[in-house]
């Protein structure tokens, strides 16, 4: 009987490969946080799978190129295969398993009043967490003025089984609302009690079935829905939308302090109407202003999860019952949900994971002194000046540089000296996405990035006396 042979490469080695790769949000490594599962080796073929925390992961694709690169750089390694896969962790609470067993998440979206185009985010942020790859619910508390309905384009109400009710399912997202059940043309006059009933009935009596995410849609300001339902049940933590300007932000910090007293979490801030881009000239009006939900969300110490502009298409597709994320995927608008979602998800993970490492280099405000320039003021009060030349060659992503070489791809001499950023997204809580007037936008600056391309002569002296010591996700 012929000896087995024991693998050209052994489970430790590639364990201890993959333990140098970290998750950018929760800043622990893979290995330790159990990413790593199915772990085969037949011969000089690996193969195994990396399970994350959200479908919603904006860097994805990158954490997959990582693990594989890892790997075959191991002796005796042929061919790596990564399958990618995604759980979503649950908030833990008995009363919340009581109340809606399979419901893992619950994330109302609040604002400080009213007009702040808080239901078309809840609509698209539903939308897009559910292309994204999650399952996902919608429930609509503004009882007293319930669009959900119209926005989604559900018409046809909610049945019932076995003395539940059975959502109805539009664009695979699961929706309940007032909306379905108040003739047109009433108003809804409801006290304390009432309401309270109503939000029972919502979570406990709808057969709502397995979902990742539950977004509730709460009524402006901080009144009785928002209290019983915080009350009720633990809920993940809170999303607040407001407009730029300062006077809606005084009236945000209502929401926000209502759910700290109530000890609920924000997940994080959403500027809605940021800005307005002509479709004729492409100039830019900041009609109501803009980056004031990053700068109270430094101010804060409180997540920023991107800004959405003020466009033409985001309420011609609202009033036709097919929201952008739906209808035009592909839009800067429905791009722009798409990115919020992303962090939002990332937000909820580093919650139900018990936080993140916060040992890395942190903005405390981002503005552009000029069109084509960049300055970072970071919380150890560091102040870096970039040209947007000097960060658009900086870019490390996979049309840039080759992921498997490290060799840039990128010639220097093909950027314009002038190109600008158009617009910069935060990417969790870790990076910044910089939209290009050269069209590029698939580059993620981690934070530890753009400190090593500060230009000040005591950071450039640092990366080079540190050169090649740190990797990066790109």
């Amino acid at each position: 009987m012929k000896d087995t042979m024991p693998p050209p490469v052994a489970p430790e080695a590639i364990l201890g490969a993959l333990s140098r790769i970290k998750d950018p949000d929760l800043g622990r490594d893979i290995v330790t946080l159990g990413f790593v599962k199915d772990l085969h080796i037949t011969g000089d073929n690996v193969s195994f799978t990396l399970q994350l925390t959200t479908p919603a992961c904006p860097v994805r694709d990158q954490m997959k190129e990582e693990a594989h690169r890892a790997v075959l750089a191991l002796p005796g390694v042929h061919t790596v295969a990564v399958t990618m896969t995604a759980q979503v962790r649950a908030t833990k609470s008995e009363q919340k398993d009581q109340l809606v067993p399979l419901v893992k998440n619950i994330v109302p979206v609040a604002s400080g009043k009213g007009g702040v185009g808080k239901s078309t985010v809840s609509a698209n942020l539903a939308l897009a967490l559910a292309q994204l790859g999650a399952r996902v619910g919608l429930m609509d508390a503004d009882v007293y003025g319930p669009s959900i309905p119209t926005l989604m384009g559900a018409g046809a109400p909610p049945t019932q089984q076995q003395g539940k009710i059975l959502p109805a399912v539009r664009y695979g997202v699961k929706i309940v609302s007032m909306g379905f059940f108040v003739p047109k043309g009433e108003a809804t006059i409801w006290r304390g009690p009432m309401l309270a009933k109503v939000v029972d009935q919502f979570l406990g009596g709808v057969e709502w079935g397995e979902l990742d995410y539950l977004l509730v849609d709460l009524p402006p300001g901080t009144g009785d829905i928002q209290l019983t339902l915080c009350q009720k049940i633990p809920l993940t933590g809170a999303v607040i939308v407001s407009t730029p300007q300062d006077l809606a932000f005084q009236v945000a910090e209502k929401a926000i302090l209502m759910f700290h007293k109530l000890r609920t979490p924000i997940l994080g801030l959403v500027e809605n109407m940021s800005g307005f881009e002509c479709r004729h000239c492409g100039q830019r009006e900041d009609i109501f202003d803009s980056g004031g939900a990053r700068r109270y969300a430094m101010a804060s110490n409180l997540p920023f999860l991107g800004a959405i502009p003020l466009a033409t298409d985001i309420r011609t597709t609202s009033d036709a019952g097919c929201p952008i994320v739906q209808s035009r995927p592909e839009a800067p608008s429905a791009r722009a949900f798409l990115r919020v979602a992303e962090n939002l998800a990332a937000q909820v993970s580093i919650l139900n994971m018990g936080g993140v490492a916060t040992e890395r280099p942190e903005p405390a405000e981002i503005t552009q002194p000029s069109p084509s320039g960049v300055r970072i003021l970071w919380k150890d009060g560091h102040d870096s000046v970039y040209t947007g030349y000097a960060l658009r060659v900086g870019c490390r992503c996979a049309q840039c540089v080759d992921e498997m070489t490290g060799q840039q791809r990128l010639r220097e001499a093909s950027i314009n000296r002038e190109v600008s950023p158009l617009a910069i997204d935060p990417v969790g809580r870790y990076a910044l996405r910089f939209q290009w007037s050269d069209g590029h936008s698939t580059g993620i600056y981690t934070f530890e990035h753009l400190r090593e391309l500060c230009p000040c002569p005591s950071c450039a002296g640092k990366v080079q006396e540190e050169s090649g010591n740190v990797a990066q996700y790109v």
